[in-house]
This record gives C-alpha cells, structure tokens and sequence, in this order.
C-alpha cells in the first residue's frame, strides 16, 4: 500500500516491499519549474508516461520555446557481476527493468527524491531544477555499503520540440572533453544538451533505444511511441558512502563554445539546494505575511504555496522581461483568462504585488481594438484575441489588484487607461461582433467562433458555441460598469452616474433575459435570434460571486442551491447537468472525444473558488457555512498531496465516479482558486 506523510516540509509516499499496482504508481506524477517557463517531471517511479516528461525540459525563448532536453536515465548498480537495474521504462506490452522493486519510499521538497534499497548498498537519487536557469542536477547519494559496486548512469537524450516525438532518423552526435559530453544535432543552429559528472568516467556508447511507450498519449488517442538516443554512460566506483552529481544544462546554438560547467562538485549542489530552500522560505513568509489561515493545516498550505510559485513566470515584452502567469504544465503558456482569474490566489493573497503588477501591465500593453490578448503564440509571438470575456476579468483583476495593494498610481497611470478602452469598445463594438445590444447586454460572436472560457473547437466545429450573450460575460459586464460607478463615486460624480445608468439598464435587462422563473436559475445563453439555451450549467455562478450581482438575494440563493444539488463534485463543479441530453461524463479517446467531452460535463476544479464564495455570501458567512464549505474543499485539499501530480491540482476530472483526474497535471487556476476558497473559508 502508498502511505502519505510530511516530514520537514516534504511530501512523502512510502511505498510496500509487496507493492505490485505499478498502474497506481504510473498515475502520480510530480512537478519541479525553474522560474522561467521550463520544468522536470515524471512519475513517483521516474518512468515516464507522457511525452512532456522528462528530467530537463528547457526554454529557447522564454517562458515558450520549450525543448524536451533530458528525458530520462537508466541507472544500474553492478555487484559481485550481479546487475541490480534501477530505472523503469514502458516499452510495448511491458514495464522493462523494473526498478520500482528496489524502491521504498519517494519524497518531494524543494527536490525529487527516490529511496532505494538494494541488497548491497542504499541509494538515493534525487532532481534539483536550478532556480532561472535550463539545468538539472542530478544527486546520487550512497550509503550502507556493505561491499564495493560499480554504478553506471546511462542519459537519454531528445532535444526536441516537447511536443513533438524522436524518431531515429534524428542526426544527434556528441562530443567528450574531461567527462563532459556535448550533444547536439548536426547543423548549426541546433540547441546543445551539455552533461558533466566528474566523479565518474564517460565511456563513449552510441545507441538508439526504440518504442518507449507513453501510456497517458496513448489514452489521448496521440502517438505514443517514441524512441531516444543516448550518447554512452558515466561509470565510477563505489568503496565507500559517497555522492555522485550529474549535471545537464540546456544551451542555445553555441558554436565554438568550451564544454564547461560553472558548477562542478559537491559544494556546488548543496548551494543548489540551500538557494532553493532559501527561495521556498521567502514564498512561505511572505504569503503568511499577507493572511494566516488558522483552519488549514501547515502541509496543505505550505504546498499551495510552492504550487502557486510553479506558474509564475516571465516574457520578455518590449525589450523587457516582465512577469507572467503560466496557465499550465505541462502544456499551456500565458492565456490572459487564466492569468487574471489566478492572480489574485496566485499573486495577491500571496503577498506578491510587484508581480501582479507586472502581469496586468503586460497583457495592458498587449491591448488591441479594446481587447486583452487571449494568448501568445508558442512560437512566434503573436497575439491571439479571440475572447470575450479575458478582458472584462482583466478588469476584475485589476480593482482586485488596486484593493490588495493600494498602488493607485500604477492603477490609474497605466491600468485605468485601458479599462476604460475596454468598455468604451465593447459598449460601442469591437472585433468578433463584439458590443452592446440596444438592451445593454453584451453580444459577441456567431456559431463558427469559440469566446467564452468553454471553447472547445475541433475539425471546424465549436462543441459548446454559446454565441450571442452568455450569462458570465454579462455578469462581468455588469460587475465592471459597477465597479467603475463606485470609483468614480468620489472623484467624478457625472461619470459615475454614466456607468451606474448603464449598469442598472444591464441589471434589469440580465434579470428579464437570463432568470427562468419555471426552473428556478439562470439560462446559460441567448442566441441573436433569441433562442434562449437553458441548459443548466455553472456559468451563472459568477452572477452571484462577483463583487457585484445583478442578482436579487433570492435568485442568488436559487442559484447556488441549484448549482450544488446538479453540478457539485467532490471536485469542482461539472460543466453540464449530466442528466442532460449532451452529457459526457469522461475525458478520454482521440482529441475529438475529448474536445466534446470538455465542457459538456467534464468536472473543473477551478469553479470551486466561485461556488464557495458564492456559498458562504448567500449564507453571511455564518459559521456553519464555513464549515460546511471546509468540507466542499476537503477532497481537493487531499487530491494536492496524495494523487494526481503530487503537490499540485489537476486542470479536470471525469465527469462520472470516481472523478479520475486529466489534462494538464498541474493547472494555475485550479490551484488558484483553491487558494482563495482557502481564505474566504478561513477569514
């Protein structure tokens, strides 16, 4: 059996000599970022399941660019001629080398870290991601020796695009100079793998290894094989307990180049490993600094803590690097949505305004025709401006920011501005067909385009096209025109009336359009033609949860009730009544499977942030309430240490029982909001 434990700040699974559910253990994963879009991760048994793992996964072109550097190693010790084989790989039909035999115990802190125990001698290997830069060290520590073995430490190598998978037609070649290894591909703008061990002697081996199978692409209906390239293997001998570090760095095209390392020893991984408890500490004391939690235990907070860190990133726009909000791993870069639903439990509750700063003025500068950059390109840079709605939650955002921080001059100097761009445009009418309609309500779209946050869209066809007015877009629109009227209040009393005139216009037209009187909530969406789409779904959760609703306190409490008793999970709210005709209760098969499944009843955990706060307002924040919310809370709380990717919470779950977790392993707003339910429950 797994058992879960803290000790010293760190999340430990012990796992039985008797364990044999390797399909268990292939479904926990973990995570390491180094502060500029790059990460490491695998499985608690470093047998990678997904293409995007791997033990260094670097960046070109900050945060995006991303090359699958390192993806793997097979470590064996050799004793008396005996082969004791370390690693585990998934090749067709089986689990080759099955090191998770030998293994006891696995631990994540600021590292990975695997317990072996192997007849002859203890190991410990543990990953350290270097803070800023595309490096990995890798540790192995031995002790209990009862006679000398040899070790061998043998890397696979992919540079490539992460997405993409390594065939062996790949012209990868290396070169060696005093135990150092350079790899690269044979043409001169190729990326550089550069490895060093300097306890251990290179042995120069060139081989293809073939059909290393990824079990979770494979699920996802992508391919799923790969094959990888190692350039030979570090051997040395062990007499006596020792440590063994091997380094991989990540270069860009560097011809000419010496292979050096500027770290080279011992000493120089245990300040690796002191910069980044010194780094986890800073996180922790400014967080508590900001707002204790006095109802959530010392584990729980302290990994949401590190786990909002994980998103954190930075751009470089204009010549400067600003910082940015990742929207996932392994897969997603800045998408403005995201970014601005996460940053007040990413960046404000944890103390970090300069951040927040930068992130609001990073996306403002972006601004086009009125509009907040949806995303940025992987490759090019562009900007994609294809929503509705991340520019009405840039406004939220930002009087969220102004509130937490009280930086009125960067409010009013270069956010304000933009704000009022933004609702000057949509009033008027921007891209997408995007404006007011004569009743106040906000219209955008038609049947061929995806706006809203539910914007799945495959072979041409929008699964959930919700074109015309959507219920959380207006109530967004209505929340800003409010917030904008309250601003105002006390420094232009015309304006302010401008916008309460037009938001009370809004209000009474939301309630006329969006309130089913029979049903007892809100419709999701009213087509141009006045078709009114009254699937129940959780969209009219933020009519209620924003600061300012459109809704009477009655409706409020309809809508909460009937968003609990249909679409409440352990794990968030499902996107669709699955007793709905359209219901898909799993997230699985071919990216059009799963496109269909995505929001027609596919579980979000990010939605338990505006359900709770929606909860506990219709309930006054009594005590009761609190507690009863704490226990909404309560599964995600243990899906953060205990499965999924160990430290983190997943994008989506399975619709159905038992709410298997998918997507990306680690998502912002999932662990965002987690956080800020977290608050409200503890405030």
């Amino acid at each position: 059996m797994l058992a879960l434990q803290k000790t010293d700040n760190s999340l430990e699974i012990s796992i039985s000599p008797h364990e044999q559910a390797i399909g268990e253990l292939l479904t926990r994963e973990w995570l390491l970022t180094n502060g500029r879009g790059g990460y490491a991760s695998s499985t608690i048994v470093c047998c990678n399941t997904r293409r995007y793992h791997g033990l260094l996964i670097g960046t070109l072109r900050p945060p995006v660019s991303r090359v699958m550097a390192l993806s793997n190693c097979q470590e064996m010790i050799i004793s008396d001629g005996e082969v004791f084989n370390l690693s585990s790989f998934e090749f067709e039909g089986k689990i080759a080398s099955e090191g998770f035999g030998f293994l006891k115990r696995f631990r994540r802190d600021v590292g990975i870290h695997y317990d072996y125990e192997v007849r002859p001698i203890k190991m410990t290997k543990s990953i350290y991601l270097l803070r800023d830069r595309d490096m990995v060290g890798l540790v192995y520590d031995f002790s209990d020796l009862r006679n000398p073995v040899d070790f061998v430490t043998r890397p696979f190598v992919g540079l490539r695009d992460f997405h993409a998978l390594q065939k062996p037609y790949a012209s990868l070649c290396s070169r060696e100079h005093d135990n150092n290894v350079l790899v690269r591909y044979e043409n001169p703008d190729s990326c550089e793998l550069l490895m060093s061990c300097h306890t251990a002697v290179f042995e120069k081996d060139p081989q293809w290894w073939f059909n290393f199978v990824y079990r979770v692409d494979r699920e996802r209906g992508q391919d799923f094989s790969e094959d990888l390239w190692t350039p030979g293997f570090f051997k040395c001998h062990i007499d006596e307990p020792s440590r063994v570090v091997l380094w991989a760095s990540l270069r860009t095209a560097a011809s000419g180049r010496k292979l050096e390392f500027t770290h080279d020893g011992n000493d120089d991984i245990n300040a690796v490993v002191e910069d980044l408890y010194e780094h986890s500490e800073m996180l922790r004391h400014r967080a508590k600094s900001v707002k204790s939690f006095p109802g959530l235990s010392p584990m729980h907070l302290d990994t949401l803590y590190v786990a909002a860190d994980n998103f954190i990133t930075r751009r470089q726009a204009k010549n400067k690097h600003r910082s940015t909000i990742l929207a996932g791993y392994p897969w997603f870069a800045d998408w403005g949505r995201d970014a601005f639903i996460s940053l007040p439990g990413l960046l404000l509750m944890t103390g970090r305004f300069d951040e927040a700063r930068s992130v609001l003025t990073t996306f403002a500068a972006a601004t086009d025709d009125g509009m907040i950059p949806n995303r940025f390109d992987d490759f090019s840079g562009t900007t994609f401006f294809n929503s509705v709605d991340a520019s009405l939650w840039f406004i939220n955002a930002a009087f969220q920011y102004l509130r937490a921080s009280g930086d009125s001059k960067t409010f009013m100097l270069e956010l304000m501005p933009v704000i009022r761009w933004i609702m000057d445009s949509y009033q008027k009418g921007t891209r997408f067909d995007i404006h007011a309609d004569t009743d106040g309500l906000i219209s955008a779209g038609n049947c061929d385009t995806q706006l809203t946050w539910m914007d799945a869209k495959c072979d041409g066809i929008a699964f959930t096209p919700r074109y015309g007015k959507a219920v959380e877009v207006n109530a967004l629109w209505y929340n800003g025109l409010c917030l904008l009227a309250r601003f105002y209040a006390d420094r232009d009393i015309e304006l302010s009336k401008n916008f309460d005139s037009i938001a009370q216009k809004v209000k009474a037209s939301f309630c006329d359009s969006f309130w089913n009187e029979d049903k007892g909530y809100l419709n999701d969406c009213i087509l141009p033609d006045g078709k009114v789409d009254d699937s129940l779904r959780p969209n009219q959760i933020f009519a209620v949860s924003l600061p300012f609703s459109p809704l009477l306190p009655a409706r409020q409490i309809s809508v909460v009730a009937a968003v609990r008793e249909n679409l409440l999970t352990p794990y968030g709210l499902r996107t669709l009544n699955s007793s709905s005709a359209g219901y898909k209760g799993k997230y699985t098969g071919p990216q059009r499977q799963r496109d269909e499944a995505y929001h027609q009843g596919t579980v979000w955990p990010y939605l338990i942030g505006p359900f709770v706060e929606s909860f506990l307002k219709v309930n006054e924040f009594s005590k009761k309430s609190k507690k009863q919310a704490a226990e909404f809370i309560s599964p995600l709380l243990r899906h953060l240490t205990e499965d999924g990717c160990i430290g983190s919470i997943s994008e989506i779950f399975d619709g159905d029982f038992p709410h298997k977790p998918r997507g990306c392993f680690a998502q912002a707003w999932s662990v965002a909001e987690l956080l800020r339910a977290c608050l409200l429950i503890n405030s």
